[in-house]
Formats: structure tokens, C-alpha cells, sequence
């Protein structure tokens, strides 16, 4: 018999997952509606304005890959992607590290913590334990 998953895990993992869907949808749409500040903070990055959506396709795409379950995994290593970018914008622009550099980073532990609480396949291919 298969081990099950506890309702306690797999509601912090649905919790966790929330979180980065929502913050990536959020985001995304966000950079559809150009907004003065998220155009202003995008330039002062180092990006053209032409990009801002093409960034924000990218955010509510690897935000909906990973909200389905038939994709989640491709959807979490996309997300993995597209966080290494942020960190590396942040990281060559000097910004905060524990306020702008590592938040990515905390997006992607909570993305794939979130996912290994309720995918047993995935506690098969990484256990935590032997």
C-alpha cells in the first residue's frame, strides 16, 4: 500500500503553493497593466519597457504550469528559472540582499516545499530521509 499523505501536509503544501501562485499571478498581471511604478522599478533594473510583458507572460505562465497538477513540476522548474533571473538582477544591482536578492530564493523554497508536501512521487525522487 502506497503511503498516504496527512491533511496537515497537504494543506501546508497547498498553502505554500498558493502563496507563489498568487504572488506570480500577481506580478504578472501587474506588468500587463503597466502601472507606473512597476514600469519605473522595471527600467531602473536595467530593463526597456518593450520587455515588461514578455516578463509578465513569463510570470503567469510558469504560475499556471505550476497550479495544475498534470504540470507542476514542469511548472515548479520553470519558476526555478525565472527566480535565478530575479536573484541575478537583484544581486548584479547591489540591492538588499535579505529584502530584494534572497525573496526569490524564499519563492522557490516555498514553491518546492509546497509541491513535495503533496506530490508523493516527488518525496520518491527526494526523500528527506532513508
Amino acid at each position: 500500500m502506497e503511503p498516504a499523505i496527512s491533511k496537515g501536509q497537504l494543506w501546508t503544501g497547498r498553502v505554500l503553493s498558493a502563496i507563489v501562485v498568487l504572488f506570480m499571478l500577481f506580478d504578472g498581471i501587474m506588468k500587463f497593466m503597466k502601472p507606473k511604478i512597476v514600469v519605473d522599478t522595471t527600467l531602473q533594473l536595467g530593463y526597456a519597457e518593450h520587455h515588461i510583458s514578455v516578463i509578465g507572460f513569463l510570470a503567469v505562465l510558469s504560475a499556471v504550469l505550476y497550479a495544475i497538477p498534470r504540470t507542476s513540476v514542469l511548472g515548479a522548474i520553470v519558476l526555478t528559472g525565472y527566480f535565478g533571473g530575479a536573484i541575478a538582477t537583484n544581486f548584479r544591482l547591489d540591492l538588499s540582499l535579505f529584502g530584494n536578492v534572497l525573496f526569490p530564493v524564499y519563492l522557490a523554497v516555498f514553491a518546492w516545499a509546497g509541491l513535495w508536501l503533496r506530490n508523493l512521487r516527488l518525496r520518491e525522487l527526494f526523500p528527506l530521509s532513508r
